[in-house]
């Protein structure tokens, strides 16, 4: 593989996380699904957004998040995403380039504004997400930078980036310009909802190019249409030479052909919000993935990533991932 200057290079749905604590009578109440991401259009945005008293606001999207993570632990990290100019385009902006990623993507002008996910975390620490797209589907194959795509040891996408038809096309120029480029693909599936709406177009693009695969296991079970973990893990693990399932409180499996790592999660004393554990687990593998570390220890430093970020409220590492990581033990 040719040497690259970035770690890992993202493609996502670039937004602004509202997050807040509620009970689980408000779900209820807003009709608001579990555990989900359920897309809203503006005018339930605004409503939401009326409702969420004393949020939280930072910068989120799945895939940036995962590279503030990479950032966190010392790796060099690069993202594409499509923002507005408006307030909360400037803010993501500024924190996402705070937080030491490479992010130029020009913003664009005019409606729709900067996308916004609203998210109620009960008291269980799940989260439940409602996301308005905004600018961020308006991410189109012309702001893909091949340039910096190349210049990454990993192109990681957003699964997300499938509900909308330009972001896909975005998506596609992308993995297209990294294959060219002799650099390895990783996709999240992001939501079992997700797989449900585009179960094909995933396993097409799974079978033969991605090299890396992220999952839970309600979104490896939809992609494979099976309600046995073994079953659809043999099905990946034939299509992608590496393929993970986090599940939670139990930890997670790393398949490849000829072997399975299972990975205990890493204690944490109090789980707050779950928001971004997912992100901060694909964090830390890609990173450890870049320093070709193994298997097992990759998936070691991706089970400490998500542990650090539950334990507080927010997306990303509150702490350094780099110091949490020399403080455990491991090389970074």
């Amino acid at each position: 593989m040719p040497s690259s200057t970035y770690d890992v290079v993202a493609v996502g749905n670039a937004i602004i996380d509202i997050i807040a604590a509620v009970p689980d009578a408000f779900l209820a109440e807003e009709n608001i699904a579990k555990d989900a991401m359920t897309l809203i259009d503006e005018a339930r945005a605004d409503h939401l957004t009326a409702r969420f008293t004393n949020a939280k606001v930072a910068a989120g999207g799945s895939a940036a998040n995962t590279m503030t993570g990479v950032a966190s632990f010392g790796g060099k990290a690069g993202y594409i995403g499509k923002v507005a100019k408006d307030d909360l385009g400037a803010r993501f902006t500024q924190e996402f380039r705070a937080g030491g990623v490479s992010f130029d993507t020009p913003p664009r002008d005019g409606h729709p504004g900067t996308a916004r996910s609203l998210i109620a975390v009960t008291p269980d620490g799940h989260r439940s997400m409602n996301t308005y797209l905004g600018a961020s589907t308006l991410l189109s194959a012309e702001d893909i930078d091949a340039g910096l795509i190349s210049a990454g040891a990993t192109l990681f996408l957003e699964g997300y980036l499938f509900d909308r038809d330009e972001a896909k096309a975005a998506f596609v120029r992308a993995a297209e310009i990294a294959r060219s480029a002799q650099r390895q693909v990783a996709l999240t599936l992001s939501d079992k909802f997700c797989v449900d709406r585009h179960r094909d177009s995933f396993r097409h693009l799974v079978s033969g190019h991605v090299d890396i695969l992220f999952s839970n296991e309600a979104e490896i079970l939809s992609l494979y249409e099976s309600d046995d973990l073994g079953a659809a893990i043999e099905a990946a693990r034939k299509a992608c030479p590496i393929v993970i399932v986090t599940r939670s409180s139990t930890g997670s499996l790393i398949a490849t052909s000829t072997e399975t790592v299972e990975v205990k999660a890493y204690p944490v004393a109090n789980v707050v919000d779950t928001t971004g554990a997912g992100d901060q687990y694909a964090a830390g593998f890609l990173f450890g993935y870049a320093k070709q570390r193994p298997l097992a220890e990759c998936g070691a430093l991706a089970s400490l990533a998500a542990a650090e970020v539950i334990s507080h409220v927010g997306p990303r590492p509150e702490e350094s991932l780099r110091g949490l990581a020399l403080k455990s033990g491991f090389r970074v």
